[in-house]
């Protein structure tokens, strides 16, 4: 199935042609006047990354890690250990990035502590720590906690009792737990009486040790909750290591897990490389952002499951595609060009190619034919064409991106809700959906497919909150370099905000976004448990590729740093 989508990737694009001095031309028969958005080359060689070698996809330390997840199990199962320390040991699986092999097995563990003290409804006489560690593991695997759990941590006006603030453990799992919020009282309130507890006595030392110091402020930083779940893991290692009451058993697989599971990535980077490679769009267009590098972080982070690779590889195309054209549409094509192409998409055939100019017929026959590539795997394999699925998500995205297209040409700012109405397709998110969709579930069914075109909460809430992300991110700059408004700037128009203003309330709609989407998580749904996961996925990678600015397009030091740890530099083990 992989195979032959590697050769079909860009198997209908012509070999690039060169030019007499060596570069690769495209010519236009009237090229008028372009924008440029300067974007700078790619920061990652394509012989570098096809030379990448991995010592630990080999058969000797998948052995060696085989033989530490059965110690592991032996612990998990431990009938003496108390529910304190069972939870503790889950948690750390979960932050090491282990939790994914004993899935089975905690889910039977979560399955009798909430019938036991939750459906039953034993009385609460666990520690404040214990309680909001157990109430957000519960959470994330689906348990349906009330919040009513923290009640006896409040006082008869309904606030937090003083006391429990001489439990600075407590108080940063109570913070952590307070992230999963589905707009409840009891969180709101524990978030706000957390935050500023935590703050104020960060660099107490009476109150906090060294080691919980790093956590908080780790913690305080983004909720771990909303992080990357690969990138906490390689995190949470470095800092696992130097614990007092650390696990050599533990250490050493996660360790190796991290390890073996980076293999496994730069196999599917590798991979993707090469199909990016084949349709020569880098080398013949050079006013767009090549990034597919990039993307393909965004689908490690958005589809973390070693097992998952060929919706990784999938995914990475799929971002890469829409990056191109969202700077057709941004930068380089004038509006009769754009109208063009929204009709050539729409159609979904090439009857019509020659009516659009040199470049926008490589970028139609590039999407054409690597999307249909996808189709066609999907009806090989399964029996389904996902084509008019597919073609509509794409029709929808360049419909957008050129109401953007008219707006900025026509010099209109649109109200918020215009805005967020037409953002929310031009973020380009829902494709990425529904091709992921169609990548890891077996059996394909129309009738998800046909629910997910209805953009049911999951998909509008992670939609959202990516477009919240970017606009928080990059506006500025995309702004500077002559873009449409985008949501901080239509809400300064329409309300006289300042931009500081302007912010914190797009950070509000974020906020209670996330708390939606954890809602519905814990909703019944048609979809899989892997395809919300991943829903959730990408918008906690949306945050991380815009917490410190553009992520993507601009890449900055941090974004660097966080794509060579996890998929270039591998953890030195003894």
């Amino acid at each position: 199935m992989w195979a032959s989508a590697t050769a079909g990737f860009g198997s209908h694009i012509h070999n690039c042609a060169k030019s007499s001095d060596g570069n690769t031309k495209v010519h236009d028969h009237q090229s008028p006047p372009r924008r440029s958005a300067n974007y700078q080359p790619p920061n990652w060689d394509f012989d570098d990354i096809q030379s990448l070698s991995n010592e630990y996809a080999g058969e000797r330390y998948v052995n060696q890690s085989r033989v530490l997840k059965e110690q592991v199990k032996m612990m998990l199962d431990d009938q003496v250990m108390g529910s304190q320390n069972q939870l503790e040991l889950i948690d750390n699986l979960q932050r090491l990035g282990l939790s994914c092999h004993f899935e089975d097995k905690i889910q039977s563990i979560f399955g009798g502590i909430y019938h036991r003290n939750h459906v039953n409804n034993m009385p609460n006489q666990r520690g404040l720590h214990e309680t909001a560690l157990e109430f957000r593991l519960l959470r994330q695997y689906g348990f349906d906690v009330s919040q009513e759990i923290f009640d006896i941590f409040k006082d008869e006006k309904g606030v937090f009792k003083s006391s429990v603030c001489d439990d600075a453990k407590g108080m940063l799992s109570l913070y952590e737990a307070s992230y999963l919020n589905k707009n409840e009282s009891n969180l709101e309130l524990a978030r706000e009486f957390t935050s500023k507890y935590l703050k104020k006595h960060l660099d107490d030392e009476k109150r906090m040790d060294q080691q919980l110091v790093a956590l908080v402020q780790h913690a305080l930083e983004l909720p771990l909750h909303w992080r990357v779940i690969p990138l906490e893991a390689r995190w949470f290692i470095d800092e696992y290591e130097k614990r007092s009451d650390m696990n050599p058993f533990l250490l050493e697989l996660a360790k190796l897990n991290f390890n073996i599971v980076q293999a496994t990535y730069q196999n599917d980077l590798k991979y993707a490389s090469r199909c990016w490679k084949s349709t020569c769009l880098a080398e013949k267009l050079k006013f767009f952002r090549d990034r597919l590098v990039e993307c393909f972080f965004w689908s490690v982070g958005s589809i973390p499951d070693s097992q998952h690779g060929y919706c990784r590889r999938m995914i990475a195309m799929v971002g890469a595609f829409i990056t191109l054209i969202d700077d057709v549409y941004d930068v380089y094509g004038t509006l009769d060009e754009l109208e063009l192409f929204t009709d050539a998409i729409q159609s979904w055939d090439i009857e019509g190619i020659d009516r659009l100019p040199d470049y926008m017929k490589l970028c139609y026959l590039a999407v054409y034919n690597s999307i249909n590539e996808m189709a066609y795997n999907a009806l090989k394999e399964q029996g389904v064409n996902v084509i008019p699925y597919l073609r509509k998500a794409w029709a929808d995205l360049c419909r957008a991106y050129l109401k953007e297209a008219n707006w900025y040409f026509s010099g209109y700012v649109p109200t918020m809700e215009e805005y967020l109405d037409n953002a929310s397709r031009s973020i380009g998110i829902y494709p990425v959906l529904v091709h992921a969709y169609i990548c890891v579930h077996n059996p394909i069914k129309e009738a998800d497919l046909e629910y997910l075109e209805t953009r049911p909460n999951i998909a509008q809430n992670t939609v959202l909150i990516v477009r919240f992300a970017d606009d928080l991110g990059t506006s500025r700059e995309e702004i500077e370099r002559g873009d449409v408004p985008k949501s901080i700037q239509c809400y300064m128009k329409q309300t006289g905000a300042s931009e500081e203003n302007a912010r914190k309330y797009i950070k509000f709609l974020m906020s209670e976004t996330c708390k939606q989407m954890n809602k519905d998580c814990l909703s019944s749904s048609p979809f899989s448990p892997t395809f919300i996961g991943i829903a959730m996925n990408i918008a906690r990678t949306a945050q991380c590729i815009y917490e410190h600015g553009d992520g993507h397009g601009h890449q900055n030091a941090e974004t660097r740093h966080r794509i060579l740890a996890l998929l270039f530099d591998p953890i030195r083990l003894p």
